[in-house]
């Protein structure tokens, strides 16, 4: 993991940490660095001891939707984590709806907490609630999305925040497809939710390279955006397809579960073929891949991020660490194809019983 060496002042209110790839390669070695001994911040024979005189936490912990895969792993990393951490995980499920999600977590605000750890569905959905939960002295930790601008999170109670690299994750994963068809032809750009600052990071990496490619043309203009859902991506995809007469050369698309949920309908129509990236690199992305289904996605480590909510949470408390300014921890995300070399360690990494990427 990063050393106190790698910490870099990002701004004068926020401190940012970020791995290089020998860190990375060094903690995926080591079963992602994180010990159950060294998570609890003791030597592994005092674990036992340790762990029998804590008192069990309780964290809300809530992301967009749990009917995405990447979300559901998220959930499933948090719970693992927490048993093992003797941290009680109370989920509050976004439905991919941000006015349910902030009703949810304006009631979970009049709780009695020792941490949250939110991904909001939207920018500045969870604003109030998070401010509330401020003034009552409970620690907020952000996951993968913003809150409210990064420069006002620490104001809205959040302590750390703890990301991918959107604009990077959608600049690899469109590069690969546009190696792949040559650098010219037609291509599609699938978004997920506009207001979702992933997404709005994603729709910026994609042009940040198509724009270095003067024959490469976005079918109907820019990004579609389709709000995570499965079935509005297939419907836009398949309007595309039909009312495109010269062949599509490929697609980028924001998640891994739309681009799974189009590829079918390229079968037998003039686009077959066509190169199609993604980003999650979760396992359906990664059998995908495997399978010849996608050619390449880049890595959004949903149970890395879930996992860090739950150990930085439980060490604020257990320690009672306090921040004057905003921790940002940048994760690593790795593009994988089947050149790349990491297809295998990282389904094994993924799989919900380990839950480390």
């Amino acid at each position: 993991m990063a050393s106190s060496q790698d910490m870099m002042k990002s701004s004068d209110s926020t401190e940012s940490l970020k791995p290089s790839r020998r860190d990375y390669l060094a903690m995926l070695s080591a079963g992602a660095g994180l010990g159950l001994a060294s998570l609890l911040g003791c030597r592994p024979g005092t674990v036992p001891q340790t762990m029998g005189q804590q008192r069990r936490l309780r964290a809300a912990f809530s992301n967009a939707g749990l009917a995405g895969t990447w979300n559901k792993l998220g959930y499933d990393a948090a719970k693992l984590w927490g048993d093992l951490l003797n941290v009680e995980v109370v989920w509050f499920d976004g439905e991919f709806n941000g006015q349910r999600q902030r009703e949810k977590i304006e009631l979970a605000a009049a709780e009695d907490w020792d941490f949250c750890a939110f991904q909001a569905h939207q920018i500045d959905i969870l604003a109030e609630p998070c401010r509330r939960l401020k003034a009552r002295g409970i620690p907020i930790i952000g996951m993968d999305t913003l809150i409210v601008a990064e420069d006002k999170l620490f104001d809205h109670g959040v302590v750390v925040y703890v990301t991918p690299d959107h604009v990077r994750m959608a600049e690899q994963s469109t590069q690969y497809m546009v190696d792949k068809i040559g650098g010219k032809g037609k291509v599609i750009h699938i978004g997920g939710q506009s207001e979702h600052s992933g997404a709005q990071d994603r729709a910026k990496g994609f042009q940040n390279i198509i724009s270095k490619y003067p024959e490469i043309e976005v079918v109907g203009g820019g990004v579609r955006w389709c709000d995570w859902k499965t079935e509005k991506a297939r419907d836009t995809f398949d309007v595309l397809l039909e009312q495109t007469p010269d062949r599509i050369a490929g697609a980028f698309f924001h998640n891994d579960d739309m681009a799974l949920a189009c590829v079918p309908r390229l079968k037998g129509t003039r686009h077959e073929g066509m190169v199609v990236t993604g980003v999650d690199g979760q396992r359906p992305g990664l059998l995908g891949v495997r399978d010849g289904l996608l050619a390449a996605t880049s890595v959004n480590p949903a149970a890395m991020i879930h996992m860090y909510a739950l150990v930085i949470g439980q060490f604020i408390v257990r320690n009672q660490e306090k921040f004057d300014k905003l921790l940002k921890i940048v994760l690593p995300c790795p593009l994988v194809s089947q050149e790349s070399g990491n297809l295998d360690a990282m389904l094994y990494l993924s799989d919900p019983k380990h839950c480390l990427v």
